[in-house]
């Protein structure tokens, strides 16, 4: 017999214009009614979606369906993040304006994710790349300027050869391209910088108020990366170290610059010029990461020059080494080889002196020369300070170097500041002029934006297209109006995406940023989703921006994001769905196939939203299955009930339909599990379909439970039965998540197993109020074996509730052996 379907293509083409009619803004609530800002990170345009993206549309759309059946004020936006490398290699590629590529995108994505039915407030929509949001990107950079946290200066930078553009630190990742995985290496540029560095401390602190409200990863990952350490700044001459150490200055035998110490060439000697400027060179063009490989031999060479040890006045030579990074504290340390496994691997190496100064308190631990360093240890072979623990002998050094004046206490940060310029066209520009007699002025305000221009001579080959435009260049100074010339890269794209959660509060506000009523009224976001890998990128940028906002005046919360949920990866054969993979499941597809009911059911139900998801074709056709059940029930109460049910048969559905509201309520709540909340769906259906008297009054009741509940997850099929069976209010989309009767939910007998070392040899019920009685349950459980002549022994595991597990003297006592 063939199986009847239902019709989802129309019906789902029936209420997304509904939807696209009515919209879904906050609606009409007394302003009296709790704010919900529900929010998944915007994407990327990059053309047609798959259902690796949708599963964190869906997560974040039942979301925002069900505090709205809560009463809650939902603001639910969505809107893109269209600027960036792709569309710029895109248009080269394929001879298209960036612009018009990226607007293509929109339109596919926009028209994909409309087709799952996600409940987006439209109104809300922004894109990046448009001149009313990148002008307040280049506001924001100004007042940033004017407040000494962006300014300009030659670095030693990360180099993509690839995307031929630089990278901040955040987006090297092992030594590689964020972007495209290229092996990143060394470039010095004029850059401008962000002085994110100046916030350090707050984002640290910040996170103790995130806990238990974020992902103890993400905050550990944004801890380790700000890596705040407390330690001393120590003055080898004109050579300044840090160091967390202090208590092992008498054992630094040699100072290591990193080749891009700003003193390293001008410290080498005649007889070692060549040797180490060759040597300088060759390390640009090595990786972070084969610089610090743990096995790679260490080497360096000597600058011919020493500097002099300000706690007992030794001379220690100093070295080159590539082991040492710009980056790290002064881009210089002092090397105590007795105490640090690289160090002694340089020392011997180069045959340099190795002072152990650190013992242990107990001598029976002695620690070997090439062992890290001892916290506990006591002081050795430092005059003055021997025998004084480690914390001592740090407080006491640094004391004496501070009153000597040669180093300080000092905390330093893991944390660079984040360089934000891109020699590329498709982003922001830069809003700064630099002028022969002025300097470097920002564009006056009254003349944002500073428009892409169309035309640019897009090549690709790592000087920004905007360099070779003289109409673009060529300007007038803001100060004193004389010729001058335009900064031609431009930012860094995850400024974009560092407040445009605040733009969808206000997005065609022309005069500002946005309102700061608006701000008031909706910040912060209650729920932002999205993946990990933006833990130590977007999530610090936007940290960072939000707090720089506060500090203009213009937000009133120290974070932007309360909770944070990180949905787990879509696979398929174990690899992240990816086009260049060859294994992403288009959502088109989907939608054509099976339905956007389908599709979102599940990637609902097959995994918890925190966990990865193995794309399974089985998995989606039991979604469509259970959709169908339901569709065909619809038909069975069209008809007057045929069978009559007994009041336990009633009261048995009545009880279903009650516990499985607190259920799906709960398990909502409870870090959004959804897949046994649509478990519990798929069981009221089930008892539904076993009930003779389908048709009845509880029967409905039960069915219009049913539909209520799945609204969230499948609202397409959920508001089509709903209409079909007449229920009230006739707009699904405005009834309240229904209550359920406690006195309803709970069990009147519960079924306890009973088990002799683990395996079951029966059950037995008991009043549900004497299933926790441990003495009842055991008595009741002793009875039930003796009537059939077993016995269980004197030893048990009792779990209240559930089950009892006699150890017998057998097993007992295996146990004991």
């Amino acid at each position: 017999m063939k199986t009847e379907h239902y019709d989802f293509k129309g019906i789902e083409a029936k209420w997304q214009k509904v939807w696209d009619s009515e919209g879904f803004g906050p609606g009409n609530l007394p302003a009296s009614a709790p704010k919900y800002y529900c929010l998944v990170m915007f994407p990327y345009p990059s053309g047609k979606i798959h259902m690796g993206h949708a599963r964190n549309y869906c997560i974040g759309d039942v979301i925002a369906r069900i505090k709205r059946m809560k009463g809650f004020r939902v603001i639910h936006p969505l809107g893109w993040d269209s600027f960036g490398l792709p569309a710029e290699n895109a248009a080269i590629k394929h001879n298209i304006s960036p612009r018009d590529w990226t607007e293509k995108n929109i339109s596919d994505m926009r028209q994909d994710i409309k087709s799952l039915g996600i409940s987006y407030d439209w109104d809300r929509e922004i894109a990046t790349c448009r001149e009313d949001y990148y002008h307040w990107n280049q506001w924001f950079f100004i007042k940033m300027f004017e407040r000494g946290l962006a300014y300009r200066k030659k670095s030693s930078v990360n180099w993509c050869p690839s995307c031929l553009t630089v990278l901040a630190n955040e987006q090297v990742h092992e030594g590689k391209c964020w972007r495209c995985s290229s092996s990143v290496t060394q470039k010095d540029l004029d850059q401008w910088f962000f002085k994110i560095t100046d916030y350090a401390e707050r984002l640290l602190d910040g996170l103790d108020l995130l806990k238990g409200k974020w992902p103890d990863e993400v905050i550990t990952m944004q801890r380790n990366w700000i890596g705040r350490s407390l330690g001393a700044e120590v003055h080898f001459g004109d050579i300044t170290v840090f160091t967390t150490r202090p208590d092992t200055l008498f054992g630094a035998t040699f100072l290591v610059l990193s080749p891009e110490h700003p003193k390293a060439k001008s410290l080498l000697t005649p007889e070692h010029k060549a040797e180490a400027e060759k040597y300088i060179e060759a390390a640009k063009n090595r990786t972070r990461e084969e610089r610090l490989a743990p096995k790679k031999e260490k080497t360096g060479v000597f600058t011919g020059s020493y500097a002099v040890n300000p706690v007992n006045g030794a001379k220690v030579p100093v070295w080159i080494a590539d082991y040492v990074l710009s980056e790290y504290g002064t881009g210089a340390i002092m090397a105590v080889p007795a105490h640090d496994q690289r160090d002694f691997e340089f020392a011997k190496k180069f045959g340099i002196d190795i002072i152990p100064v650190i013992r242990p308190k107990n001598p029976a631990e002695f620690v070997p020369a090439d062992r890290a360093y001892e916290e506990v240890g006591v002081v050795i072979n430092s005059p003055g300070f021997n025998d004084l623990s480690s914390e001592e002998a740090k407080k006491d050094i640094t004391e004496k170097l501070e009153k000597a004046g040669q180093g300080k206490a000092q905390v330093t940060y893991r944390l660079r500041d984040w360089l934000l310029s891109r020699q590329r066209f498709w982003g922001t520009p830069i809003p700064m002029v630099y002028c022969p007699k002025c300097g470097c002025v920002p564009v006056k305000e009254s003349d944002l934006p500073v428009l892409l221009p169309k035309g640019a001579p897009l090549t690709g080959k790592g000087e920004s297209p905007l360099a070779q435009m003289p109409e673009f260049v060529n300007v007038t100074c803001p100060q004193c109006s004389g010729p001058a010339k335009r900064e031609t890269d431009t930012m860094d794209t995850f400024v974009d995406s560092s407040w445009y959660f605040l733009r969808y509060l206000d997005p065609k506000n022309g005069a500002k940023a946005f309102d700061a009523a608006e701000e008031k009224k909706w910040m912060p976001v209650d729920q932002y989703i999205g993946g990990i890998e933006h833990a130590c990128m977007h999530l610090i940028y936007s940290r960072f921006f939000h707090k720089v906002i506060k500090d203009l005046g213009m937000a009133h919360t120290e974070e932007p994001f309360e909770n944070l949920l990180t949905q787990g990866m879509v696979t398929m054969g174990g690899s992240a769905m990816s086009k260049s993979k060859g294994n992403a499941v288009p959502v088109e597809d989907m939608t054509e196939k099976f339905g956007a009911d389908t599709a979102r059911l599940f990637v609902l139900f097959a995994s918890p939203p925190k966990n990865q998801l193995e794309w399974s074709e089985d998995g989606v056709q039991g979604s469509y299955r259970f959709l169908n059940r339901i569709w065909k029930m619809t038909k069975a109460f069209s008809a007057p009930a045929s069978k009559t049910s007994d009041p336990k048969q009633t009261e048995n559905l009545i009880k279903k339909m009650h516990q499985t509201i607190k259920k799906a309520d709960e398990d909502i709540e409870r870090e959004f599990q959804f897949n046994t909340a649509i478990s519990a769906l798929m069981e009221l259906l089930n008892a539904l379909s076993d009930y003779p008297a389908l048709g009845d009054a509880v029967s409905k009741e039960a069915f219009r439970i049913l539909i209520l509940l799945l609204f969230p997850f499948a609202p397409h099929l959920s508001s089509e039965i709903w209409e079909v069976m007449g229920f009230e209010p006739a707009n699904l989309a405005l009834v309240p998540f229904p209550k359920y009767d406690p006195s309803l939910v709970q069990e009147k007998v519960l079924e306890i197993v009973i088990q002799i070392n683990g395996k079951m040899r029966g059950k037995i019920s008991v009043p549900a109020e004497d299933a926790k009685d441990e003495k009842k349950v055991i008595a009741a459980a002793e009875k039930m074996l003796s009537e059939r002549g077993q016995s269980g022994g004197q030893k048990y595991k009792f779990v209240p509730g559930r089950l009892v597990n006699f150890i017998a003297a057998q097993v007992e006592a295996a146990n004991e052996k």
